[in-house]
């Protein structure tokens, strides 16, 4: 059974998928701009060209001298999100090469507000970590999860909320509430991700209650998991809720059948800045995260991507994060 959090998760989750409507066509492959209605039905044209005229804030002199010397000396910030086409979190314009989106822009912001040129670098979503891990990277803005797993290695900073989308075929009749709705079911999900820790937990929990597991797929990419979903290979892909919503509202083919909590049944999950632990870089972006939030830049960013409804009112560093698995 759902606690009241995970009810509140799921109504604005919910509200979520309803604002990014479909207002007018536009494939994020087609054209430079698309346009997605808000709740309230106006439209929100949402610009896809390189050249993207981003939300921008000052410098703040004292949270800036709190960056480590050797970062402030550089005079960049070094920031890594996951490559691939993941609308509206991070995905590459119409010229194929400069990335944007929410996660993009958030971490443009925490630059502006640091004093440092933001550099941004699109790997796959395993090396976001190795280059965490190797300091080639100072931060990660690549819609990561706060897991309790990941605290051990990684300081966090948060900046949205987490919801995880099951996006089917538009019609299908899916409504996914829990793991019940999953059993026997075949459903992609990406590796490595805290989707898939859900999914795996959702298999085993059926299993233990006598019904069917979930027949787990991996895809290479996103536009094989799609065509995948559009022939009936697959029920159902289990991702961030704001990119199934966005996916449905640009195409019309898919739709949202339910949302979750990043974080499971008992907890709401939280989206990160992700750093080397103690590395000295968490307190200055909670500090220039919770700036943006009080100066108006930061809710600015989340309408302009249409993500209004995950916003969080104040940046912690390490809060309780998604359980680890009892082995």
């Amino acid at each position: 059974m759902s606690s009241p959090t995970i009810h509140r998760t799921a109504a604005a989750a919910l509200g979520l998928a309803a604002a990014l409507a479909l207002a007018a066509c536009g494939n994020p492959s087609e054209g430079t701009t698309t346009e997605v209605a808000a709740a309230e039905g106006a439209g929100t044209k949402i610009n896809l060209s390189p050249q993207q005229r981003r939300v921008t804030t000052g410098k703040v002199d004292s949270i800036a001298a709190e960056v480590p010397k050797k970062i402030r000396g550089r005079g960049t910030l070094e920031l890594v999100t996951a490559s691939g086409s993941a609308a509206p979190l991070s995905f590459y314009a119409t010229d194929d090469k400069t990335v944007i989106g929410v996660e993009a822009d958030i971490a443009h912001l925490v630059a502006d507000v640091l004093g440092l040129e933001p550099r941004i670098s699109a790997v796959s979503w395993e090396n976001v970590f190795v280059g965490l891990d190797s300091a080639k990277y100072d931060v990660g803005f690549s819609n990561i999860t706060v897991t309790e797993e990941r605290k051990e290695k990684y300081d966090f900073a948060t900046y949205r909320e987490d919801n995880l989308g099951f996006e089917a075929k538009k019609g299908s009749g899916l409504r996914i509430t829990g793991p019940r709705d999953v059993a026997g079911r075949t459903v992609a999900v990406r590796s490595g991700t805290n989707q898939e820790k859900l999914l795996i937990e959702w298999s085993e929990e059926n299993e233990k209650a006598g019904r069917e597991p979930v027949d787990i797929k991996y895809y290479q990419n996103d536009s094989d998991t799609y065509l995948a979903l559009r022939s009936g290979r697959i029920d159902l892909y289990l991702g961030p809720n704001p990119t199934a919503a966005y996916h449905a509202a640009t195409t019309g083919q898919t739709e949202v059948a339910g949302t979750y909590s990043g974080a499971g049944d008992t907890l709401q999950g939280l989206i990160a800045a992700t750093t080397e632990k103690d590395n000295g870089l968490a307190e200055p972006l909670a500090d220039a995260l919770n700036h943006v939030i009080g100066n108006g830049t930061y809710a600015k960013v989340l309408e302009r991507w249409g993500l209004t409804d995950e916003a969080v009112t104040k940046s912690e560093i390490n809060p309780p994060g998604l359980p680890r698995t009892d082995t």
